[in-house]
């Protein structure tokens, strides 16, 4: 495993810190797992701005896709 050493303010390594003890997890875990989740999330946002921008991938209309669910919840109650 490779070390990193980052400065950080430290109003940012307080927060951390008390997170950290809430979880019961070490400083160095909790960075750990925000890293992993902030990378994951740029990556699910990467993903949909290139499906925004393909150009086989239909976009919906907001008031076609809602009138669709609502005609199949009134299916459904009857």
């Amino acid at each position: 495993m490779i070390q990193v050493t980052a400065r950080l303010p430290d109003t940012l390594v307080a927060k951390a810190d008390q997170a950290a003890n809430h979880l019961n997890r070490s400083r160095a875990q909790l960075l750990r797992l925000a890293l992993e989740y902030y990378l994951e999330d740029i990556e699910d946002l990467r993903l949909a701005l290139d499906r925004l921008r393909d150009p086989a991938d239909p976009l919906l209309d907001w008031q076609d896709v809602r009138r669709d669910l609502l005609d199949q919840d009134q299916g459904k109650r009857r």
